[in-house]
């Protein structure tokens, strides 16, 4: 981190947070919906990081509509993890996930203004 940019920055720390929520629902025996949610939100930063070395502005959109998709998948998890019984509260997860969600549209965006 420290690299000035706030993707990846945010992503990092979103898929650190995502990695300890997933232990604590290994932990109550949640495995299905864990390694969904694992793949899903580390996906994210994964895609992202992959866009910094496009070969394309076009490739570079390719790789963060990803990134965005994959954000929606994980959103999808968080809230069923939010309204079932017996799963631990996501705490600060979606609204560390919104942040993320709203940069990846802004990056988009303007990139495709720039085509």
């Amino acid at each position: 981190m420290g690299n000035n940019n706030l993707v990846l920055d945010l992503s990092i720390e979103f898929s650190l947070e995502i990695i300890k929520y997933c232990e604590l629902l290994e932990d109550k025996r949640k495995y299905v919906i864990a390694r969904q949610l694992l793949k899903s939100g580390t996906s994210i930063g994964a895609n992202a990081h992959e866009s910094q070395n496009a070969q394309s502005k076009k490739d570079f959109i390719h790789k963060l509509k990803i990134a965005a998709k994959e954000a929606d998948e994980t959103k999808y998890w968080l809230i069923l993890c939010d309204k079932s019984e017996n799963y631990p509260n996501t705490g600060i997860l979606p609204t560390k996930l919104l942040s993320i969600q709203k940069v990846l549209s802004k990056i988009i965006a303007s990139t495709h203004k720039r085509l």
